[in-house]
């Protein structure tokens, strides 16, 4: 019986340190990618952008529910963004606050007949409205129909080729959306998709919509998202981007060909992951044709959004994450090792199947099983030293290093005290967060197989209260 416990024990410690070998691994290939972009001399392209014919028009879409404390501030900041063509459209998912009430208000809107086309199916719209003072803005009143029926209805007003699908209190810096287009411009043919970083707003000075300053969240749940958006970002899908295996856009800030979205049946409305979704079914669909394309990561087209500030809050977003990541990975599980593929179907998804949507599973039974073999002198001290240094050690120095590599990227915080409190708590986040976390995505988990569907509620303060720690 030892020898099985044994054996067992070193399974799961052979199952960290290939889960933490891989992260290295795509840590080194995002710090290769950012490198060779930094060497490159994007500024006279973006300048160049700004003044090209051939610049695609965007439609940017944000859906809304319950906005109305950071709505006014989020439209404006798209409304600056230094783009030459684009339109903002804003659809009201059905908000039971005064998302209405204070659009109106601060963008003096006033209904216009609706004429569109649905191409894809959504719920019914109550009015269109245009702005007297903003001609680029419309804004659409709809029955509530979920996250995904919004964007879809935003996809059907749409008049541009590429649509830009965000969070309503996404916050773009003003030449993100170059950014993430020029994939577009570089290889319009091929190019369908393409995404940026989320960064986090709390904490950061802003002002009229725009960021002026990025500073340190004073509130402790919130510092612990900052190291885990910028390790997720900056190594996670830097390095997946690398290898052509982009599989996830995030749904805060994400650019799209409007056609092959709408081919693809626009955003899946029975998920609570409909931005993943969609990316994976864009892989699956082009690939079955036989179409040439690319899904591409822009890592220095940034975008701030607020995060949890509440332990309760955060805990359901994640688990809602974790039911995303599950329902893609089920509904595409053909894809699973499958080398029709390519890199996606052999690479990247058997990896988000096992270490990601397993992973928090087996990370929780393989940790209780080590300490309980340890208890009982199963295992001995050097093994169990063995033990905590791949499956802990190894994650502090993952998440100091994806500092670093904000630094040498981005240099986005500007105080030297700022980034010492960041690398203090991506080595924190490992004693007791870490594992917070695993146990909401295990929740997940067990809600996913129990059918459940549900959001979760999200409270936001708003953005005219951030401001530097």
């Amino acid at each position: 019986m030892d020898a099985l416990i044994r054996a067992v024990d070193f399974a799961f410690l052979i199952f960290f340190l290939v889960l933490n070998s891989s992260y290295t691994v795509l840590m080194l290939l995002s710090l290769a990618e950012i490198l060779l972009r930094n060497a490159r001399r994007i500024d006279t392209e973006l300048h160049h952008s700004l003044s090209s014919y051939y610049t695609i028009p965007v439609s940017i879409v944000a859906p809304a529910y319950n906005e109305a404390l950071t709505i006014e501030a989020s439209v404006k900041a798209l409304l600056a963004l230094r783009y030459p063509e684009f339109e903002v459209i804003v659809v009201n998912d059905g908000s039971r606050d005064d998302t209405v009430g204070t659009m109106i208000e601060a963008f003096d809107l006033y209904p216009v007949h609706p004429v569109y086309r649905m191409r894809v199916h959504t719920k019914d719209v109550r009015g269109i409205y245009r702005s007297r003072t903003e001609p680029r803005l419309i804004f659409v009143d709809k029955h509530n129909g979920g996250k995904a029926d919004a964007l879809n209805c935003g996809i059907n007003v749409a008049q541009f080729p590429l649509f830009c699908g965000i969070d309503a209190d996404t916050l773009i810096l003003p030449d993100a959306l170059l950014k993430v287009a020029l994939p577009f411009m570089e290889d319009p043919e091929r190019t369908v998709a393409s995404g940026g970083t989320i960064r986090v707003a709390n904490g950061c000075k802003i002002r009229g919509g725009q960021v002026e300053s990025v500073g340190f969240p004073s509130n402790r749940v919130a510092r612990f998202q900052v190291v885990e958006y910028l390790r997720a970002f900056l190594f996670g899908r830097v390095g997946w981007n690398l290898l052509g295996g982009t599989l996830i856009i995030s749904g805060a800030f994400g650019l799209f060909k409007r056609q092959t979205a709408i081919d693809c049946g626009g955003y899946t409305h029975d998920t609570v992951g409909e931005d993943m979704e969609l990316v994976v079914k864009m892989h699956r669909r082009l690939r079955e044709e036989g179409t040439p394309y690319r899904i591409v990561f822009v890592w220095d087209s940034a975008c701030y959004t607020e995060v949890p500030e509440d332990l309760a809050v955060l805990g359901r977003q994640r688990d809602r994450w974790h039911r995303g990541l599950m329902d893609s990975v089920f509904r595409h599980r053909v894809m699973f090792m499958n080398p029709r593929y390519g890199v996606v179907g052999t690479l990247v998804f058997p990896f988000f199947a096992i270490f990601e949507m397993l992973g928090p599973l087996i990370e929780l039974i393989g940790v209780a099983f080590v300490l309980f073999s340890f208890v009982f002198g199963v295992i001995d001290v050097p093994f169990m030293v063995l033990f905590l240094t791949v499956s802990v050690l190894f994650g502090v120095m993952l998440s100091v290093l994806a500092v670093v590599l904000e630094e040498v990227s981005y240099a986005a915080f500007g105080r030297w005290t700022d980034l010492l409190k960041i690398c203090g708590y991506a080595v924190l986040e490992n004693f007791g967060y870490r594992q917070l976390t695993v146990w909401w995505r295990v929740k997940g988990m067990y809600a996913f197989i129990r059918g459940q569907k549900q959001w979760g509620a999200m409270v936001r303060k708003g953005f005219a209260q951030k401001g530097p720690s």
